[in-house]
């Protein structure tokens, strides 16, 4: 069994895992900006934590996306550079499948729709499936407004993620939903080894992030109009 460092940031919960033969630890804490500071010292302290070095790795395994951008270029930043001066592989792993994984420890069922909150006004989305053992991708992630994610997935078996908080007035309530995560990070060190299993490995120079979107932020203008539509 290899030693694998996954990282992600994708969200509001920094994520980390230390998997080894002997045991898989995981930590959380606040992301957003404070993920950039906060990350390589919890990832030296996971490792030392469990005897172990940066050399000691195998893979370092990365939340690739979609998801918020800084957090993106802070996970790809730490997989990349530790991969390249390590010289190992990276494996990249879709952030919104974490979330289908977590829901399905929570008893969701193989069939699941993800939808995470992507802020101004929009989410992001996806489908997967549960099979064989594994996730299969029933449908890549995608961009949606509220109300067009409503039309477009009809009624899903299971729905997981942020955005049914969020938007729950354009999405509606869902006898199976789970909107709350128990644990990425968990849920981060089964799709690092899932991953490495498959074979998944990169160069570090493809530690790149899947962003789905160009826009960042509303303009001055958009801000101004969406406060008089709530008006």
């Amino acid at each position: 069994m290899p030693v694998l460092l996954a990282v992600d940031s994708s969200t509001e919960t920094m994520a980390l895992a230390l998997v080894t033969p002997g045991q898989t630890v995981v930590f959380e804490a606040a992301g957003g900006a404070q993920a950039s500071a906060r990350m390589l010292p919890e990832i030296r302290a996971l490792l030392a934590a469990a005897g172990l070095a940066l050399a000691d790795l195998d893979a370092i395994a990365f939340g690739q996306g979609p998801g918020a951008f800084t957090g993106l270029r802070t996970a790809c930043a730490v997989a990349q550079g530790l991969a390249f001066g390590l010289d190992k592989p990276v494996l990249a792993i879709d952030s919104l499948m974490l979330v289908a994984e977590d829901a399905r420890t929570q008893g969701a069922g193989d069939d699941i729709w993800v939808a995470m909150d992507a802020r101004i006004g929009e989410i992001y989305a996806a489908h997967y499936r549960w099979q064989g053992g594994d996730w299969r991708v029933v449908e890549a992630a995608g961009l949606f407004q509220p109300e067009a994610l409503a039309r477009h997935w009809g009624r899903p078996a299971a729905v997981a993620g942020t955005a049914l908080t969020e938007y729950a007035a354009a999405l509606g309530e869902w006898p199976r939903a789970w909107p709350q995560a128990r644990s990425r990070a968990q849920a981060l060190a089964a799709l690092a080894q899932a991953a490495w299993q498959r074979g998944e490995r990169r160069d570090a120079a493809e530690a790149l992030p899947l962003y789905v979107r160009n826009k960042v932020a509303l303009t001055t203008a958009e801000r101004a109009e969406a406060r008089e539509a709530g008006a």
